[in-house]
């Protein structure tokens, strides 16, 4: 059956006084594979809110259930956050039933205007972190505690790049997608970098201002 129809019937059938409910993620747009979730965002006030996870005719499902109080709280916190998903959901969601109103216009507005710039505080942050990790990796000796910090470093300068540049920052595949669609170029050398990410992290940390730790406080 239709993803579409599917997820329409569930939430019918799961959250009958449901204000309104909407299909998103990849299985509504090109990158869906054939293990995409129906992650369904559903709106019910007779619900105080919660995340499951369930297999329906042969779906992986995801429902993510808010009151209007506890979604705009989520919305709040990922703008602070830098990080969208809730944003994304419901701006390339298709509606399954009831109507969201404008929400899905404004979260599209928000994913298109960015974060905006890093405060100064942030972007010190961002600058000490990496300084620390790439002091980390350098010093190591344990190969097996090297190839963690490596993880963490590589990762860092993916989102440090974001950051800096005023775009959003996401994680697991989304990290990807979020380079991509800023530099490709870079993506592409970012993918290289797993291994031994300490020549690109160097590269982010200088466009960031340089290292920074003596005399950092937060």
């Amino acid at each position: 059956m239709d993803p579409v129809d599917v997820a329409r019937e569930l939430v019918i059938e799961r959250f009958p006084h449901a204000d309104w409910a909407v299909l998103t993620g990849s299985v509504v747009t090109p990158h869906r594979t054939a293990g995409s979730d129906l992650d369904i965002v559903v709106l019910d006030e007779t619900d105080p809110g919660h995340r499951e996870s369930l297999r329906h005719q042969g779906w992986p499902v995801e429902f993510f259930v808010h009151t209007r109080a506890r979604l705009a709280g989520f919305l709040d916190s990922e703008r602070a956050q830098r990080k969208p998903s809730t944003h994304r959901m419901l701006a390339q969601g298709v509606v399954l039933l009831g109507d969201p109103g404008d929400l899905p216009a404004r979260c599209a507005r928000i994913l298109a205007d960015g974060p905006g710039p890093l405060t100064r505080e942030e972007q010190d942050w961002l600058r000490y972190g990496l300084t620390d990790g790439l002091d980390d990796l350098c010093h190591a000796t344990d190969p097996g505690e090297r190839t963690v910090i490596a993880s963490g470093l590589w990762t860092g300068a993916a989102e440090a790049a974001l950051s800096l540049a005023g775009r959003w920052v996401s994680s697991g595949k989304w990290l990807l997608r979020e380079l991509r669609e800023h530099d490709p170029v870079f993506a592409d050398r970012w993918l290289t970098a797993r291994d031994d990410p300490a020549a690109l992290a160097e590269e982010v940390l200088e466009s960031a201002g340089g290292p920074l730790f003596d005399g950092y406080r937060a």
